[in-house]
């Protein structure tokens, strides 16, 4: 199953948007290699696309990368090498799950933050609609036509 999605991950797309087998990227020799590469893929993100990880990525900077990670791999550096140096070059955001440190805080805090607000300003809505929902007590001419009406 990994082997297909590495291979789907690296085909490139036809611009009807069918995929042929003439235009995909051939696999390695070796099959643990792409393994490998997909699995480390998996956890990167694509700088082009942000929202994607390097492996489901078609960007030709994505292609690129596969392409050097493939080639570190080849020389023999482990994946924490790899990570290192992929760190180095483009920041903690080729990361699809960057670490907790002081400069990724926000990232990792902001949507609780963000709920929190939002709750907070929730209750405050509710509790001021309930209280001009409070009748207002009745002027003296207004019990008297209300009395009137009701008799």
């Amino acid at each position: 199953m990994i082997r297909i999605l590495a291979l789907v991950a690296l085909v490139s797309v036809a611009p009807s948007g069918a995929a042929w087998a003439k235009e995909a990227v051939p696999m390695a020799e070796d099959p643990a290699l792409e393994e490998r590469l997909f699995a480390l893929s998996v956890e990167l993100r694509c700088l082009v696309c942000q929202n994607q990880t390097l492996a489901e990525s078609d960007a030709e900077l994505a292609q690129d990368l596969r392409r050097e990670i493939r080639d570190m791999m080849k020389r023999g550096m482990d994946d924490a090498e790899i990570i290192d140096f992929l760190v180095q070059r483009y920041g903690d955001f080729v990361l699809y799950r960057p670490p907790f440190k002081a400069t990724t805080a926000l990232l990792w805090f902001g949507p609780l933050i963000l709920i929190a607000i939002a709750a907070v300003l929730w209750i405050v809505t509710v509790r001021r609609r309930r209280s001009h929902q409070e009748a207002a007590p009745l002027s003296a001419e207004e019990a008297q036509r209300l009395n009137e009406l009701l008799e």
